[in-house]
């Protein structure tokens, strides 16, 4: 996607930003688990107690039934819901597929000086959220088997670790949406932070944030979706520059090499420059194709066709 195009892109999505009313859906009924001794805490952010998933649906004519849930970024202490979020999803919905974009609970607020979770929070609100699209493909128009999972930066963590320990959901549970799956069919992680294990690859802060200091050992390898590659991880596409000074490029070749030894389709692009969180920058050529490469994978991979 050339300047001329990214701009056009630009100009829709503010266009659509004025004119679309999107549902904002609690994702847990009632109080999310662990939350109940925070909710009398005055939050400027109320997913840090109830955690949504903002519906971003495709014009009828062009739904293709497929969709996907966007994790933004953040650090695990914040979420850039804005362009990590409803600018993508509005993306995905002019190529006929559904957006979700999940506000998560982080485990830590006030610029990490209080600890409101464990590292469970997230992963749980991510597996939660992918559980309730599944229970409403009826309502949305969404084929149940084309539902990927994407996130950018510790957002793409989340998403990596939903990709690495998705599964099948409990067919006795008395919830609904708990029975259903919470595997993603496909994965799109974006600078993401992968590992947790090793010090001098990691992002410090998401890893701080999500597991605490010292973190436990047998955690940060849980959490090193690295680590945790299956033959049953569905395929992935992942981007990053090499020059990101925050989330180092690693990451992503680690993933990338990952989903190869265990046979799983995977796509890897890596620009010389662009740095960390280049949707917000400006004047940086290369990356304006990344939507481009994403585009042509998931006409590839068969999400993008009725």
């Amino acid at each position: 996607m050339n300047m001329r195009i990214g701009l056009a892109v630009a100009a829709l999505g503010a266009m659509l930003a004025r004119a679309e009313t999107n549902d904002v859906i609690q994702i847990w009924s009632g109080t999310a688990p662990g939350a109940e001794k925070w909710l009398d805490h005055k939050f400027t952010d109320e997913s840090l107690v109830r955690p949504t998933v903002t519906v971003f649906l495709p014009p009828k004519e062009k739904a293709n039934g497929s969709a996907v849930l966007i994790c933004p970024g953040g650090g695990y202490i914040n979420c850039m819901y804005t362009y990590e979020g409803y600018d993508i999803a509005r993306w995905f919905t002019e190529r006929g597929i559904a957006g979700f974009v999940l506000r998560y609970r982080r485990p830590v607020a006030d610029q990490g000086h209080l600890r409101l979770y464990d590292h469970t929070a997230p992963a749980s609100d991510v597996s939660r959220a992918m559980r309730l699209i599944r229970a409403r493909t009826n309502e949305w128009g969404v084929n149940p088997h084309k539902i990927g999972v994407m996130g950018f930066s510790a957002g793409g963590h989340l998403a990596a670790t939903l990709t690495v320990h998705g599964h099948a959901g409990e067919p006795a549970a008395a919830d609904a949406i708990e029975r259903q799956s919470s595997r993603p069919d496909f994965a799109v992680l974006i600078y993401a932070v992968i590992n947790m294990n090793d010090l001098t690859l990691t992002h410090g802060g998401s890893r701080k944030n999500l597991l605490g200091d010292p973190a436990d050992p047998k955690l940060a390898d849980y959490y090193s979706c690295e680590l945790q590659v299956t033959t049953n991880t569905p395929p992935a596409f992942l981007l990053a520059s090499t020059d990101d000074a925050a989330v180092k490029v690693e990451n992503s070749i680690r993933m990338y090499q990952a989903l190869i030894k265990a046979s799983v389709p995977a796509e890897l692009h890596l620009f010389e420059k662009g740095g960390h969180g280049f949707l917000r920058h400006k004047n940086i050529p290369a990356t304006d194709y990344w939507l481009s490469l994403l585009d042509a994978w998931l006409h590839e991979r068969g999400f993008l066709a009725k």
